[in-house]
């Protein structure tokens, strides 16, 4: 990636000077970990933080997300929400899952879809994953958002089979740094729509179905607790659950078992 491009962006564009500071580090733990340690100052907000290569990567559930290096895009987030409900907050991480799928759609060409709550398809496989921590909470809550995305990788690389790679799916722009700048400008303009309409998700929510491959598709959802859930999506409500049959769901791993209705 190119570093000092990326940083200049932050002073420059009109879009990406609403983040403080956009740094390029070579390696790191975890760039979320990074992130939610720097949250306890609260003078730290917009900050972005990407990494060459992560070596202790986790996504949902503490699952690992690891790759080889320059191969995938390893970026976090600090945002602080000032006024935001805390029923509101987990809308932040589907926000940035329309964000990515718009970045994706428009720059690299890709027909790119989410699979509720927090990953990117393209063609059913996973290219992509996202994951939101609150870091401190307050009249100001920050909230560090995660985005783990294969640019690269090859299929003898991918860390499970139903992964895929924008590489492998044809995609017209592999830059990381073009696709980092795609990210943020998409994720601007969603974040800053949400605030400036007071955190007010019909706009937000409308958005997100409309790319989510998960409504209308037959799914299981493994629960807490170990309970299982069989049906299909019949949408996401107002907040951000998933509708299968008459039950919401609002956290759970979910599995596509055939295609849409």
């Amino acid at each position: 990636m190119d570093a000092e491009q990326l940083r200049r962006s932050a002073v420059d564009s009109p879009e990406l000077s609403f983040f403080s500071r956009i740094d390029v580090v070579e390696s790191t733990g975890s760039t979320n970990a990074d992130l939610i340690a720097r949250a306890a100052d609260p003078d730290v907000d917009r900050v972005v933080l990407l990494a060459e290569t992560q070596v202790q990567g986790r996504g949902r559930h503490a699952r690992p997300w690891v790759s080889p290096p320059r191969a995938q895009l390893a970026m976090s987030l600090l945002v602080r929400l000032p006024g935001i409900g805390p029923a509101s907050l987990a809308w932040l991480a589907l926000l940035t899952g329309v964000a990515v799928v718009d970045a994706l759609r428009a720059t690299a060409g890709v027909a790119a879809e989410l699979k509720w709550p927090n990953d990117v398809l393209i063609e059913g496989r996973k290219v992509a994953g996202i994951l939101a921590e609150v870091a401190s909470s307050g009249g100001a809550p920050a909230v560090v958002i995660g985005l783990g995305l294969n640019v690269s990788l090859t299929e003898d690389e991918l860390p499970v089979p139903h992964a895929t790679s924008l590489t492998i799916a044809d995609a017209r722009e592999t830059d990381r740094t073009v696709l980092v700048r795609s990210l943020l400008v998409e994720f601007v303009r969603r974040f800053t729509a949400w605030r400036d309409a007071d955190w007010a998700t019909d706009e937000l929510a409308a958005a997100y179905r409309e790319r989510c491959a998960t409504i209308g598709t037959e799914v299981r959802a493994e629960l807490p607790g170990g309970r299982t859930l069989t049906g299909v999506a019949a949408g996401v409500d107002d907040y951000g659950r998933l509708l299968i049959g008459d039950q919401a769901v609002s956290a759970g791993d979910v599995t596509h078992l055939r295609a849409r209705y």
